[in-house]
């Protein structure tokens, strides 16, 4: 048989699906992958059920049904001062993975460089790799995960046309400063390149950090695709509504590249996501406070546990040190340990680099899950290392 496609033959299946598949093959409390374990706003998912039964249900518009581009708009306009037309400037998409890589697809070249910032998202690389571009990776470090601009303004030359930046960021809860932004800003001006913004944890920010889209930053309105994601926004990561805002220079591609992805996203759906667009502000400060307080909650119980718990500042996840609970392994070792023998699942951070030598004594968990759930998940934890510290009886045996 003739070989297949080389890429994805030889990228392995995602970290998260492994993980999962492994927590429900051992009864292991799932802290690995980023979905809530409960269900979003209760008028939203109203708005969906009754956009199903109102005789809508055929093919809607390409770019989006008008209530949800509309929505979209009004949205950028309430929260960042952005003035957009819902008409030219707003495409829905089946998800904001897939509205990333309709981003890209609608910039890059075979041939062209695009500046990826590690640690990063797994679907990055490889999407980048089909489209025959060149990823050039950026490094940040922990714990403080700082910009490092010396390395950022050396990965960008004649060949750039593109940078992929993600703030809020997963996994390092890292919420990127003015001063980053504008540094960023500079770079895409003066090698008068793009920015697809993957802002999909916009509204999950804490201790009163705010996310400021690089889109709206003095000169970058026609650089910018800038993602947006109803499953993160109102906890319904299952509905797969993502939406770009983008100059209207820049949509028809994007739309021709959804067009070709998926064509159109479930219109019941989208009309539920623009009654959530249009809730009130208390329902965005909410969700923030709401999931802060679980921050807190499974940062302070892994830190009496021994974990390092490295800063939160949005997401969903909390980045840990696992070192100084003794565990001489690597990061995949330790994930698989704690699930198998824990109950609990967590993420190796390694599966979020693509260059070599990266950290591997960190372990990313989510903390968007119910209190009862986290409880149990650390008391799981503290179990477990009680048993491997020295002298105890499984230690022992």
């Amino acid at each position: 048989m003739q070989p297949q496609n080389a890429l994805l033959s030889a990228t392995g299946t995602t970290i998260f699906t492994v993980m999962s598949a492994l927590a429900t093959e051992h009864g292991a409390i799932n802290l690995g992958q980023g979905f809530p374990d409960y269900d979003g706003p209760e008028d939203v998912i109203e708005a969906a059920a009754a956009a199903l039964k109102d005789g809508r249900n055929q093919y809607p518009p390409l770019t989006g049904v008008p209530e949800l581009r509309q929505a979209v708009a009004t949205h950028n306009k309430r929260f960042y001062g952005l003035e957009v037309d819902p008409n030219a400037e707003v495409i829905v998409t089946s998800g904001a993975t897939e509205a990333i890589t309709a981003c890209l697809m609608a910039v890059l070249n075979p041939g062209d460089e695009c500046v990826l910032i590690e640690p990063l998202y797994d679907t990055y690389l490889p999407v980048v790799k089909l489209l025959g571009a060149v990823p050039k990776l950026v490094r940040l470090t922990p714990p403080k995960w700082e910009l490092p601009r010396a390395e950022l303004a050396a990965a960008f030359g004649p060949k750039t046309k593109a940078i992929l930046l993600n703030t809020p960021m997963n996994p390092t809860g890292k919420v990127f400063t003015a001063a980053e932004l504008a540094f960023i800003a500079d770079l895409l001006e003066r090698h008068d390149a793009y920015a697809i913004c993957d802002e999909v944890y916009e509204h999950l920010t804490f201790d009163g950090w705010k996310h400021i889209p690089l889109m709206t930053l003095p000169g970058m309105r026609p650089r910018c695709m800038r993602v947006g994601s109803a499953g993160k926004t109102f906890s319904l990561t299952g509905w797969k509504i993502g939406y770009v805002t983008c100059d209207r220079s820049l949509a028809p591609n994007v739309a021709k590249a959804h067009q070709n992805l998926t064509f159109t996203t479930p219109p019941n759906l989208q009309r539920g996501v623009a009654v959530g667009l249009a809730k009130e502000d208390a329902y965005f400060a909410g969700l923030s406070a709401h999931l802060e307080r679980k921050r807190d909650r499974m940062a302070a119980g892994l830190a009496r546990l021994g974990f390092g718990v490295l800063p939160t500042q949005g997401s969903y996840f909390i980045t840990t040190d696992f070192r100084p609970l003794g565990f001489n392994g690597d990061d995949v070792a330790f994930c698989r340990a704690i699930t198998l023998e824990a109950k609990v699942t967590a993420i190796p951070v390694t599966a979020f680099y693509a260059s070599e030598q990266p950290p591997s004594h960190y372990a990313r968990f989510a903390f968007c899950k119910n209190d009862a759930l986290l409880d149990e998940a650390l008391a799981r934890l503290g179990r477990w290392i009680e048993q491997r510290r020295p002298g105890s009886i499984a230690a022992a045996g």
